[in-house]
Order: structure tokens, then sequence, then C-alpha cells
């Protein structure tokens, strides 16, 4: 059989049919309407209260008599009876180097001040997932310059990591350190549901000259609809993976997945799915592990290194998502309170986290120092009940005793300046004292 003349292919992916429909009920969040017959996901575009503009939605519940929709603006801009249409074009976004330098919202629409752009290259919103066999696993240190990270958590680059913390404890001023200090060829960050004044300062705060040239930024603030909450993070992953696709390496910031949680779970309840656990919705803990399984490193060289935050309900960092992102990333960063309180930074209780890479990636010496100085944090921690009330008699334990008097300088190798930057070699150099007893200065 000879293989279809491109001719052919076009006319058999035009759908003749004119579908469309009627408004039936608006809600604060959802539109229900009586049509169009579209599957699951389409784009859709809902006719505005003067009848001149066309508000675009999402699909997001199909049943025999009608559908709902999750509108990209406020669904008070329609009215009952408005007329509802599929659209005629696919759900392409933008891609390549016209979005670099550039802050835009989750339509792709410029959001900087800078004008207009002109993209030349478009790409699926939602493009098929890598096979597992073309995964691979990290084989490249990613330096972060963070001496807590590089020396005791030890990243790779392509790796999938979480920094958890609740409100206030230091999430995104690590996240900023990160992009500011992490090497990438690519830099994509996601802001989902954050308040409009730290998109501000993180772009113009965090990024200039030749470091924003190559990042792109994509935000949907709090006060947006929970469908462009989450088109943004997929926005954001559309870049991410074109980048890859061409064989770069790119970091991928995401803040934070619990807001985009939300926002899937504000869609689930307008489409009327069931709420579970801590009233989640399925759709939670079905889109949010194909995201996370969409970032990491392919064979042929390409890369995205993913750090996403999550923000947990309490201190404890045992909420259902927090749960769920545990398990699907290739580590955790666990962010105490306690410390933020001392006025420590960066916040991060390394007794509590992991990262899955850190054995392939170091050597034997730094993965034996890095050991030692963790059993030396968890004895501390443990004596500390008995230290603060006095009951500890200095002789009673020497591994104690040891872990006591090196616990100053050990603090000291883990808090670091906002601004300050740790070369590799030198926090490797300051592990290796740390063991020799001679503490960091």
């Amino acid at each position: 059989m000879t293989a279809a003349h491109e001719m052919q292919r076009r006319l058999r992916s035009v759908d003749p049919v004119l579908r469309s429909g009627r408004v039936r009920k608006i809600m604060s969040s959802a539109i229900e309407a009586d049509g169009p017959n579209v599957p699951l996901g389409t784009l859709c575009e809902v006719q505005s209260r003067g009848g001149s503009s066309w508000l675009g939605a999402e699909v997001v519940h199909v049943d025999r008599d009608n559908v709902i929709l999750s509108p990209f603006e406020e669904s008070s801009a329609t009215f009952s009876g408005a007329a509802v249409r599929a659209s005629a074009r696919a759900d392409l976004v933008p891609v390549g180097a016209a979005l670099l330098g550039r802050a835009v919202d989750a339509l792709a629409r410029p959001c900087d001040g800078a004008g207009q752009m002109t993209a030349g290259e478009f790409a699926p919103l939602h493009d098929p997932m890598p096979s597992p066999l073309e995964r691979v696993s990290p084989r490249e240190v990613l330096e972060t310059g963070v001496r807590a990270i590089d020396g005791l958590l030890t990243l790779g680059i392509g790796q999938r990591v979480g920094i958890f913390a609740a409100s206030g404890v230091g999430k995104t001023s690590l996240v900023t350190q990160l992009a500011q200090q992490v090497e990438a060829d690519i830099i994509v960050i996601a802001l989902i549901g954050e308040r409009g004044r730290e998109v501000e300062a993180i772009w113009n705060g965090t990024f200039s000259g030749a470091r924003r040239d190559k990042a792109v930024l994509v935000a949907a603030t709090s006060d947006q609809s929970a469908a462009m909450r989450v088109r943004a993070a997929y926005l954001a992953l559309a870049q991410a993976h074109y980048w890859r696709g061409r064989g770069r390496k790119v970091l991928l910031l995401l803040d934070s997945v619990t807001r985009l949680a939300m926002a899937l779970r504000e869609i689930g309840l307008a489409a009327g799915e069931p709420p579970t656990v801590r009233a989640y919705t399925p759709n939670v803990f079905a889109v949010i592990p194909k995201i996370v399984e969409g970032c990491g490193a392919l064979k042929h060289g390409g890369a995205v290194t993913a750090i996403m935050t999550v923000l947990s309900e309490t201190d404890d960092v045992d909420d259902p998502v927090c749960e769920m992102m545990k398990s699907l990333l290739d580590g955790h960063i666990v962010l105490s309170r306690s410390l933020a309180e001392q006025g420590h930074f960066p916040a991060i209780d390394v007794c509590k986290s992991v990262s899955r890479q850190s054995w392939d990636l170091t050597g034997e010496s730094h993965r034996l120092h890095a050991l030692q100085i963790l059993e030396w944090l968890s004895l501390q921690q443990s004596a500390r009940t008995l230290l603060d009330t006095g009951l500890y008699v200095k002789g009673a334990n020497p591994k104690i005793d040891r872990a006591v008097d090196l616990h100053p300088a050990i603090m000291r190798f883990l808090r670091q300046g906002r601004d300050e930057r740790s070369v590799f070699s030198k926090t490797l150099s300051l592990v290796s004292s740390l063991n020799e007893g001679r503490g960091h200065a």
C-alpha cells in the first residue's frame, strides 16, 4: 500500500461539521453548555457579553446532554444563551527563541511591557510522553552553588526534586537563588498562583543581561482562573520539552505544585468529580504525575532538571500532595521553620531531606564524608533534649561528644548568604575539612 499524500492527510484531519452549542448555566469558575459535541480537553470559544469578542475555554467534562467548560477569563464576561463553538485551531503554543528573554502569561501573551513578539515555531501544548526506555538517570552533577545541597544532597542534571515547606519558610527565596546560580542552557520559570508583586520581583530582580536572554517566565497569578493556572504549567513544560528535544540542558523551576493542585481541584469540583483525600479530586492525582514524568534526561543528550516547590499545609509536611510528590520525585529538600526563625538560610533540614541520585553521582570519599556529617547532625538532634535539660554528662557517649563539638562548625557550613555562591570544588574541600575536624570559617 502506498503512503498517503500530504494533501490526503490534511483532508482527513479537517472536521467539516460546525460544532456549537449554547450556554445553559454560568458558575463562578465554570460554564455549562448544551454543546458542542467534542472530546475532553478541546478548546472552545464562548460569546462575550457584548457579542463582539469570544472568550477562550477548555472542555473539562462531557455528558450526554451537556459539557462543562473551564474559562480562561472571568466567566461573568458571558451570558446565558451565549453561543459556544469549538475552536478550529489545534492547541498549539509558541515555542523557541522568540520567547527567550520574555515574561508571558498562560496564553503566551507578553506581560513584561516589552511589546509584542513574533513566534516562528509552534508545538502542541500536550506533546507525547517519551518512552520509559528513552529516559536515563542523571550522569552529571548539577552544581547549585548552595553548600548544603552540593555537599550533602548532591543533585544531577535531569533530576526531579522538590522543595517542601509550609508558608513563610523561604521556598521562593531558595528558588530565586537557584535561578541565579545554576548553570543551564535554558531556564524556564513557571509561577503558578503566586502574588503579582513576586512575579515582578523575580523577573526584574533575579534576571538581567545574558542570564535573562536564555530565560522565559510563564506566570499565572492567584487572581486568574483555575484554567489559566493549570495551562501555565503546561506552557512552561512545552518550552522545556522543545529545548530538550534539541539537546539542550534545561532548568525548569515550578513554584508551586500545591497551587497547581488547588487549581486542578477547583476544575475537578466544577466538573462534578468527587472530592477524595482532603477534598482533592481524582484529576489532581492523574495530572501531576504526568507533569513530573515529563521532565528528566533523555538518551540523545537533552535534559530537563525540574525543581518544584511544594507548599505543605503544616510544618509536618505530610499532606496528600506532599506525600504524592515525595513518591514521584527523585529527591526532596525539606525546609525547617525552626531554622528559618533563627535566621538560618537556607533553612534546609538535611536530615529529613534526600537526593536519590547522590549515591551514583558522588565519589566514594565525598559520599563517606557526607554520610558522616549527616550522622553527627542526627546524633546531636537525637540528644538535644538531654543536652538542653543538662541531663547528658559529657563522656557518656564519645560519638555524641564528637557530634556536639562539631555542631557549630557544621551549622556554619550549612548557613549561606542569599547572594553567596559556593564553588563545587570548594564545597567538597569544606566537607572534607569538617570530617578532619578543621571546621568551617
